[in-house]
Order: C-alpha cells, then sequence, then structure tokens
C-alpha cells in the first residue's frame, strides 16, 4: 500500500510538473503589462514565481531571505525571480510602500484579479512556482527559515 501511495504522488507530482505556464497577462506596479509565459521564456532559463501578498509574513520573510542570497545565486545559475502579489483591491495599495522599502531585486507583477492564482490552483500564499522552457518543473508551498537554501539547491539540480 505504501508503494503504490508513494507512485501515486510521484505521478502527479511529475504529472503536474510538466504543466505549461498559462498565457495570463499582469501589469507591474508602474503599469507595464507582461504576458507570464511570452515575457519569461529565455530558453534554459530559470523562472522563480513567487506568490506573496501584503498581509502574509511568511512570504514577505521567503522574499527577504532569497534577496540575501540573490546576487550570489546570480553567480551560479540563469534564473530570475518574479514576485507575484496576489493583494486583492482592499490589500493593493500597501504593495507600493512595502516595495519602496524592501528594494527586491526582483520583477514584481500583480495579480489584482487572481487570474494567475486561479491559472495555477494556488490555494495559499507563500507558493513558488519555477518554471524553465514554458513548462512548470517544481512547485513549493509554503515557507519556514532556511527553505530557501532547499529552493537553491533544487535550482542548481534543474
Amino acid at each position: 500500500m505504501k508503494k503504490f501511495l508513494l507512485l501515486l504522488l510521484l505521478a502527479s507530482g511529475a504529472a503536474h510538473a510538466q504543466k505549461e505556464m498559462p498565457a495570463v497577462t499582469l501589469k507591474s506596479p508602474d503599469n507595464k503589462s507582461f504576458n507570464v509565459k511570452e515575457d519569461f521564456s529565455e530558453p534554459d532559463k530559470l523562472y522563480v514565481f513567487s506568490f506573496w501578498a501584503t498581509w502574509c509574513v511568511p512570504c514577505i520573510n521567503e522574499l527577504d531571505a532569497i534577496k540575501e542570497k540573490y546576487a550570489d545565486w546570480s553567480k551560479e545559475l540563469n534564473f530570475q525571480v518574479v514576485a507575484i502579489s496576489i493583494d486583492d483591491s482592499r490589500t493593493q495599495k500597501r504593495v507600493r510602500p512595502l516595495l519602496s522599502g524592501k528594494e527586491w531585486p526582483y520583477a514584481i507583477l500583480l495579480d489584482s484579479n487572481q487570474e494567475l492564482k486561479r491559472a495555477l490552483a494556488v490555494a495559499n500564499v507563500p507558493y513558488t512556482v519555477v518554471v524553465k522552457n514554458k513548462k512548470i518543473v517544481y512547485i513549493h508551498n509554503g515557507y519556514s527559515q532556511g527553505a530557501e537554501n532547499e529552493l537553491f539547491e533544487k535550482l542548481k539540480a534543474l
């Protein structure tokens, strides 16, 4: 029974991991439009889509932790972090003030009507989706201190 469950989990993860990134257009805080499938599609580059919200402390902690390591990671990996805010119309006004104090080196996109969140079936944040060649190759939900090191190891393996 254990072997069956393990095989089932592996099969479902592998099937989900090959899903293509949806062609959803989002705006940046300065109102530029980006199609997440087409505008983040450099061959063999890893794109780390990190879903977050201003009210989500673990999300902000994760993005801060990655920022601390971003320069070092960039020396080893061809990758880009895209931080996708899922703040809705009520909390979206908090995004700009939060960003101005963070100086995150990421592309920031706003999923204000949560179209991408729905397309990827994101249940809660923080939620990380790694994309390579327009295909989803890794998904992780949640954050605890040190998890950024696990992410880095996973990125190196991809």
